[in-house]
């Protein structure tokens, strides 16, 4: 079957199922894209560049090594102007070919790719290696027209290959899967790589190559990148499980044993299906679609319960994994178009577009009742994306209008004067000092080709297929000359079905007879995401007991109560700050049987900790309001026990900022006249948090913020906290108290340095520009949830928990997970952590980050800490102010 062929119902037919948007209309939207991507575009070039990606909240760039470390996340950086090569192909699809031009000659001039740094295989491939490609592509484009790119010698095509052959060292490995890491200059062999010790990867990092390796291939003719790439995926393929044909999460490159036995379509396998499938459109090889099928027809079978999608065990394909989904699986049912089963896509959608309109952004993960689960949203593009594809392929207005709404909420909620940040909470509206690559490189063009129309497009989008990354590959490529070394995927017992064919490029007038039907579908799906939050009864697994020691009664203490948890693999491990550590090892225990009792006992201590969250203060946020901020910049804040509900007052508490003196508070307020009526700033330590509250509510303030006085602190590296009281009653204290990280609490002061009024807002979630808005929410939407299933008993297990009223975070159903018992209450503490965190933590990106190295037992150290105070404030501030009169064109035209 011609591979061109699986693109056309991309044309699909117009349904009609709602107004149409007018022409004039999809214009203004289409320009608006247009100035969203200059916005974060330049200030990037402005800001960061020749740094790999932008901090809008700082602004300045991200240059690895200079900042503190955040794990894995950080592989994707490798000093080698990531934003600006990821975003190259953007330039192109957006009508900036002078730009690209520039940005071209930039990327030659400036840019190394042999630097001592490992970085993540799967990452650097698909940004890095797919943007040479992507603008190699473009580029030879151009100058085929005559007009641009007349000096262009497939010179970013030699880059690519340069840095295709520094990949390739990670491929020597027995199975042919790639170590996740290699060094850029070393390789993964020797002392001086400082990688090439793991031995796990996650199946998409492994399955998630051969779009960009073959296309590299056929560019250059050097088969060995396309050989790889096609072996990888070979033995992915012979290790799936072949009673449920599903694939597990995280797999061990030497020996192909399954590490992680979840499965599902979002974080750590979501790539793997998506390449399967375009690799036959872009390859042309028959056995990429029967695998793909093949696999479909199992996620269809096990996984998708529509409109949900949920991880089952590959074993136990049956048994549920979770009960919460990722924002990864959003790509999901742009594949299913691809794929020409419409149906399902429309209903999945819609699931996540009801939830998008609860929270305004979709949480990097939710629950089967679409509560918030990890309430952190880095700008992922996977919705925009799919919303794309189902517009396409039916031509309904409904996805313009789910469109606008995405470009809404990026406008009202992200958008800062030096960039977009990224969500820290979609529940406060907090902001995360980062902009990551793929924004530029996706969010834009799905959004552009959204509201663009033909004649807009400098070239015919049908002859391209899209990678992960949205990197613009010719379907040319197809017919590319290649060598004969590269062996056909094809396995000598299995002969190819005709049946896993059918419905591949369907006929959507048959499929949609009433033109209604779309909306008829996702009626029922809105109905049920607005129904107040029901709780699903925990699964329990048929023919079950229960375990011999309930987790309500558990005592650590209580010696009879150890050897319980002994015989079930559960140990005990005393942590400093007086809790204790519960870890389960199924291997342990002294049966089979008391290793599930073991699983369903720290079942129960997660449902135990679900129960105990719902007494936890949510982070709260402060939103600098005054000119020249206007609400754009907004601080995550931890909470106090005592003092103002901020979660039960519609407005909030807005009022300028004062530095209170003594600037600890711990006496008698000495500026008092400057305190009364202004929200003052502390400086926490040498006192008591409810003994400063009662010194500066004497004064006559309105409102406190605590500064923390651990120079470095952030609420990017660090759980928040929530401040206790100090053992007494503390209904005397009726003011708000809020508590910021060193680096949040220094862009508070350095505004108050640069301008002598600084007005803040503080509140449970940012306001909107209108910062007197009164929003209301359910309940459900800021309850967070922690996960009530867990791994095959063949996996160690640990998870977070506290018996006593301090209830821990969220923590997910990893390998690993950390359980913690609170021995005893402190309530002469001054701080205590708050357990539900604002982001992931260390263990919690595993899951969360899908286009990020899933080795949760490397961390990489800091190489260096650089204060965020660095940047003068002349430059934070004047960056900001060259913003404010684009700012009030913005509110003059309500965007």
């Amino acid at each position: 079957m011609p591979p061109v062929l699986f693109l056309l119902m991309l044309l699909g037919v117009l349904i009609s199922s709602g107004e149409a948007m007018s022409q004039e209309e999809k214009h203004k939207l289409r320009n608006q894209v247009v100035e969203m991507f200059d916005h974060a575009y330049q200030n990037y070039m402005d800001h960061a560049y020749p740094a790999d990606e932008l901090m809008p909240l700082t602004c300045r760039g991200r240059v690895r090594g200079l900042e503190p470390s955040r794990g894995d996340v950080d592989d994707a950086l490798g000093k080698f102007s990531l934003t600006l090569i990821d975003t190259l192909d953007t330039l192109v699809l957006l009508n900036k070919t002078t730009e690209f031009e520039a940005a071209v000659r930039r990327v030659l001039s400036d840019v190394r790719l042999d630097n001592d740094i490992v970085v993540s295989v799967f990452e650097t491939n698909i940004r890095v290696l797919g943007g040479l490609l992507g603008g190699h592509s473009m580029a030879v484009m151009l100058k085929e027209g005559g007009q641009h790119m007349q000096w262009y010698q497939d010179e970013l095509l030699h880059m690519a290959k340069d840095l295709g052959l520094r990949l390739l060292p990670a491929f020597n490995t027995s199975s042919g899967l790639p170590y996740p890491r290699v060094n850029l200059k070393y390789g993964v062999r020797g002392p001086e790589t400082r990688t090439g010790t793991e031995t796990d990867t996650c199946t998409a990092c492994a399955g998630t190559i051969i779009l960009e390796f073959a296309a590299l291939s056929r560019f250059t003719g050097d088969p060995v990148f396309e050989a790889h790439a096609r072996r990888a995926l070979d033995f992915l393929w012979e290790k799936r499980q072949r009673n449920s044909n599903l694939v597990g999460t995280t797999i061990n490159i030497h020996s192909g044993e399954w590490v992680r036995r979840d499965s599902g379509v979002g974080a750590g396998i979501d790539s793997y299906y998506e390449y399967l499938l375009k690799a036959y459109v872009l390859l042309g090889d028959d056995q990429f679609l029967q695998r793909f099928n093949i696999h479909y027809a199992s996620i269809m079978k096990y996984i998708s319960q529509p409109p949900l999608l949920l991880d089952v065990h590959i074993h136990k394909p049956l048994l549920p994994a979770r009960t919460w989904m990722d924002s990864l699986l959003a790509f999901f049912p742009g594949l299913q178009v691809l794929k020409g089963d419409i149906r399902p896509a429309i209903e999945t959608h819609e699931m996540l577009y009801q939830v998008t309109k609860k929270h305004n952004f979709l949480p990097e993960a939710f629950t089967t009742d679409f509560r918030v689960h990890w309430a952190q949203h880095p700008l992922r593009p996977e919705f925009a994306e799919s919303t794309y594809f189902l517009y396409k392929a039916t031509g309904d207005p409904y996805y313009l209008e789910a469109g606008r709404t995405i470009l809404d909420n990026l406008n009202r909620f992200a958008r800062v004067p030096c960039g977009f940040a990224a969500m820290k909470d979609v529940r406060t509206g907090s902001h995360e000092d980062r902009m990551d690559s793929f924004f530029l490189a996706e969010m834009f063009k799905y959004l552009f080709l959204l509201f663009a129309d033909a004649e807009d497009l400098p070239f015919d989008i049908e002859d391209y297929i899209f990678t992960t990354e949205a990197h613009l590959l010719p379907l040319s490529l197809s017919t590319a000359p290649h060598s004969s070394s590269v062996p056909l995927n094809r396995t000598s017992e299995e002969e190819l079905d005709d049946s896993n064919f059918d419905w591949t490029c369907p006929n959507t007038r048959l499929l949609f007879p009433d033109p209604a039907f779309p909306r008829n579908l996702r009626e029922p799906i809105r109905t049920a995401v607005d129904k107040s939050c029901p709780r699903p009864a925990p699964y329990r697994e048929p023919g079950m007991g229960r375990p011999p020691l309930r987790a309500q009664d558990f005592m650590a203490n209580n010696p009879e109560h150890l050897e319980l948890l002994r015989r079930m693999g559960v140990s005990l491990i005393h942590l400093k700050d007086g809790r204790v550590q519960l870890v389960q090892h199924a291997t342990q225990a002294v049966s089979a049987v008391a290793a599930e009792d073991g699983v369903r006992f720290m079942q129960e201590m997660m449902e135990l900790s679900s129960q105990q969250q719902k007494e936890q203060l949510p982070p709260r946020a402060i939103q600098i309001v005054s000119h020249p901020f206007f609400g754009r910049v907004v601080l995550t804040a931890g909470p106090a026990q005592f003092g103002t509900d901020l979660s039960k007052s519609s407005t909030g508490v807005r009022g300028f900022v004062t530095v209170a003196e003594p600037y600890s508070g711990c006496t008698e307020i000495t500026n008092a006249d400057y305190v009364q009526g202004h929200i003052a700033l502390l400086q926490r330590g040498q006192c008591m948090f409810a003994e400063k509250a009662r010194h500066i509510q004497k004064a006559g303030a309105i409102g406190c913020i605590v500064i923390d006085d651990n120079e470095g602190s952030s609420s990017d590296t660090a759980p928040l906290f929530q401040m206790a009281g100090d053992g007494r009653n503390t209904d005397d204290i009726t003011l708000p108290l809020l508590f910021l990280f060193h680096k949040e609490g220094n862009i508070l002061l350095e505004a108050l340095k640069e301008y002598r009024e600084v007005e803040v807002l503080l509140s449970d979630k940012a306001r909107d520009r209108g910062v007197d808005i009164h929003e209301t929410e359910e309940d459900c939407l800021t309850e967070a949830t922690t996960p009530t299933s867990f791994a095959p008993t063949d996996q160690s297990l640990m998870s977070t928990v506290e018996l006593d009223e301090s209830a821990p975070g969220e923590v997910p159903p990893s390998q690993e997970e950390v359980s913690s018992v609170e021995e005893d209450t402190r309530p002469t503490e001054e701080v205590s952590p708050l357990e539900e965190d604002a982001r992931p933590t260390e263990a919690e990106t595993d899951m969360a980050q899908p286009k990020e190295e899933k080795d949760s037992e490397r961390r990489e150290e800091p190489e260096g800490d650089t204060d965020s105070s660095n940047q003068s404030v002349d430059e934070l501030l004047a960056d900001w102010r060259e913003d404010l009169e684009a700012f009030q064109q913005m509110e003059k035209d309500e965007l």
